[in-house]
């Protein structure tokens, strides 16, 4: 009954049920075997003469303990693990990943990166005529960023390249965070050879990404016009309030940061979350780690409850198991 909930998002009726094979019960029979599931609030009729469908609390039941888990075949596996494994930036194997699982799920796929500042490996500041300068920072996992940063003067090449060796050399393997902290307790304990105009180059050099880092955006979403099936465009609103919440991207976070103190994968179905409470949504999560077995992100599908749970809760996980065992090979994946 549940499965047949599931696949067309519509109550099943007694007489439906009556008519599949190895169910030798009469109409009569199974509709009073729903009124007392539905007595136990496992079960609702969205009206009176309609068939019935499983609540919030039925599919947590289902899913829980009676759901028959559909392991993704060999083929599947290959093509995640091909998509996945492509080369180019860690931007595109993200965006990969949320568009997997937008098309694995029919709903859509999300990635999360937590806010994280990279460590620095390398600074190279270089002129650019004028009073500017492009900093080229290095971190140690191997990212490049480029930021032209304006100067109060004009800077000689000598100048740049003194400054540049100098977080280098002193700062490299710290963050942002403790490159400036540690630079400034130098500077004011004397330690430094740096003349001032140095010394206001090396903090613009650590600024111009420590500023940078704290606007990174932090979630992928991908495939939210399948939400907009024939079955969701039944009820207008639940979708416009999915919608809504998708954009309150800080909240989203909040949620699956749940998920990343969770050893597999996690579902929540419903009012089980706050935030999706008012369109009655479910979000299937899974964490995913580095090289080092530490949790760096978090993949999801998020759609009606009535996702195909049996399906979609292997992907998801075999998606995370795939990203991790990526990092496991030096992969940046978060």
């Amino acid at each position: 009954m549940v499965e047949g909930y599931l696949a067309s998002g519509q109550p099943v009726g007694s007489k439906t049920l009556a008519s599949e094979r190895g169910l030798n019960l009469s109409p009569a029979s199974i509709r009073s075997v729903l009124a007392e599931l539905e007595g136990l609030g496992l079960l609702a009729a969205p009206h009176t003469s309609a068939g019935r469908m499983p609540t919030e609390t039925g599919l947590r039941l289902f899913v829980d303990g009676m759901m028959q888990v559909a392991e993704p075949s060999a083929q599947e596996r290959r093509a995640i693990e091909k998509r996945l494994a492509a080369p180019g930036p860690i931007e595109a194997a993200l965006e990969a990943t949320s568009a997997l699982l937008s098309d694995i799920s029919g709903a859509a796929g999300m990635v999360m990166v937590p806010p994280r500042e990279p460590r620095l490996a390398q600074l190279t500041l270089v002129p650019l005529g004028g009073p500017r300068a492009l900093a080229v920072l290095v971190g140690e996992d191997g990212g490049v960023e480029n930021r032209v940063i304006e100067l109060d003067a004009p800077a000689s090449a000598a100048a740049l390249e003194q400054a540049g060796n100098f977080i280098t050399a002193r700062l490299a393997g710290r963050t942002l965070a403790e490159a400036a902290a540690a630079m400034r307790a130098d500077l004011a304990q004397g330690r430094s050879q740096l003349d001032q105009a140095s010394r206001d180059l090396v903090e613009r050099g650590l600024a111009v990404w420590s500023e940078d880092a704290a606007r990174r955006p932090v979630l992928i979403v991908r495939g939210a016009a399948n939400l907009l099936d024939e079955a969701a465009l039944a009820d207008i609103d639940r979708v416009r309030q999915l919608l809504d919440e998708l954009e309150s991207k800080q909240e989203v976070t909040g949620l699956l940061d749940a998920a990343r103190e969770a050893q597999a994968t996690r579902i929540f179905i419903g009012s089980e979350n706050r935030l999706f409470a008012l369109s009655g949504s479910s979000v299937i999560a899974s964490p995913y780690r580095d090289r080092e077995g530490r949790v760096v992100g978090v993949v999801g599908v998020i759609g009606p409850t009535r996702l195909n749970y049996a399906r979609v809760v292997p992907m998801v996980d075999f998606t995370a198991q795939t990203l991790s065992r990526l990092g496991a090979l030096g992969k940046r994946i978060g």
